[in-house]
């Protein structure tokens, strides 16, 4: 197993930087404030931000890559990105000692590859405009979507992981993380159907999109049992959908290391496209097709920019629920009205106020106040989620100052 050395030398200074920033108290400090708030007795309004437009944030070439070999980059940028966040917007991060190297798995998809037309408007983002093509326009098509058949490269695995234990060894810890499942039935859908045919489809095919929809849960049901066979399944989360995932309720009991199951971890579902159907459509289509999902996990955040402020009765009904999304589209006080104390309200503020002409930290303020102001008034444990950041027209500093904002706000109750 050959390593450059230049490579090398770069990423040990890197995890000794992470490891000194993860020994300070306050990890420790901030896991126990997400466990708290996973309780629903937050002691406080948590903070995260993900989902960064890393392409505009490079300042001092803190963000410059200096590796040479594939492998070695992509662990550089993870922590590269890791430190700088720690450095200037960290609202509450946790900095833990531990690499987690994926296993080499594959077969888990449902044999569909996208067909799409893109629009870039900036070279150097990730971001793009999709125009996907429908390849669901037969019934027939539905035969078209495979079962899930794992298959793990067991020398590939233990390849990564000797390699990382080389290179970070007695810095960070080298951590098998596992597979973390993606589970949304419609994401995927709409990327092999596009969006305009697959809202039609619900009326024009209403049968075949409760099959398709059961089908798909089918095969998640089929890939879970896989990856807890193999031992291959995650083990419980630092982070759910952008949030801590600290809690003492998870593992379950009779938990193995070796062998994780679902019940020991969070489970993240969505239905995006379904943000303009009716509660009944998203109920018939969504939530009581994925209830055998749903019932196996030991804890569920639910939805992402879905808004679900009028849908919350059939939201109610998803076992373990523990996180429910509050996207910028919702009316606030009626979703914090159906949220009350049941739930945390995992609200996400607009990042559009860090993309437009001009960065108004009034109105940011303003704007985070309202979701504290709501949930304080219906007793909503509370956490905001910063997400989907595609842009901050070059100006990094307006990333860094809605995080001073967002924590001055959340720490003036305490």
């Amino acid at each position: 197993m050959k390593i450059n050395q230049h490579d090398r030398d770069i990423l040990r200074r890197l995890a000794e930087e992470t490891a000194s920033i993860a020994a300070l108290p306050v990890q420790e400090e901030t896991r126990e404030l997400w466990r708290r708030l996973n309780a629903l007795d937050p002691v406080r309004p948590m903070v995260m931000i993900d989902q960064v437009c890393w392409n505009e944030m490079n300042v001092n070439d803190e963000l410059t890559l200096r590796c040479e070999g594939d492998e070695a980059r992509a662990h550089e940028q993870q922590l590269r990105r890791q430190l700088y966040q720690w450095r200037h917007f960290p609202v509450d991060q946790v900095v833990d000692a531990v690499i987690r190297i994926r296993p080499a798995v594959s077969g888990l998809d449902f044999g569909i590859s996208v067909e799409r037309d893109a629009a870039v408007y900036d070279e150097t983002s990730d971001v793009r405009g999709q125009l996907y093509h429908n390849q669901l326009t037969e019934d027939s098509d539905l035969e078209r979507i495979r079962m899930p058949e794992l298959r793990h490269d067991t020398e590939e695995t233990a390849r990564r992981l000797a390699w990382a234990e080389e290179v970070f060894g007695n810095l960070l810890e080298v951590e098998m993380a596992g597979v973390d499942p993606y589970l949304s039935v419609w994401d995927p859908i709409t990327t092999w159907m596009g969006a305009e045919d697959l809202l039609f489809a619900l009326i024009d095919r209403p049968d075949f999109m409760l099959a398709l929809a059961e089908r798909m849960v089918r095969g998640y049901l089929l890939q879970l049992d896989q990856l807890e066979e193999a031992g291959l399944l995650t083990r419980p989360q630092p982070l759910i959908h952008c949030t801590g995932a600290w809690t003492d309720e998870l593992p379950a009991p009779g938990y193995d290391p070796a062998r994780p199951r679902t019940q020991d971890i969070w489970m993240f579902g969505l239905a995006q496209i379904f943000a303009s159907v009716s509660p009944e459509m998203f109920l018939h289509y969504e939530i009581e097709p994925n209830l055998p999902l749903f019932e196996r996990f030991g804890l569920v955040y639910y939805g992402c920019c879905d808004p679900l402020d009028q849908k919350m009765d059939a939201v109610r009904l998803i076992p373990n629920l523990r996180k429910v999304s509050m996207s910028p589209w919702v009316d606030e006080r009626r979703g914090a009205a159906r949220i009350g104390s049941d739930y945390v309200y995992s609200r996400k503020p607009s990042p559009a106020q860090l993309a437009g002409s001009r960065f108004d930290e009034n109105e940011v303020r303003r704007h985070l106040a309202d979701s504290i102001a709501v949930c304080r008034e219906f007793g909503c444990p509370l956490e905001l989620i910063l997400k989907d950041i595609s842009s901050v027209r070059y100006d990094p500093e307006r990333l860094w100052r809605w995080a001073g904002i967002a924590m001055e706000l959340v720490r003036a109750g305490t």
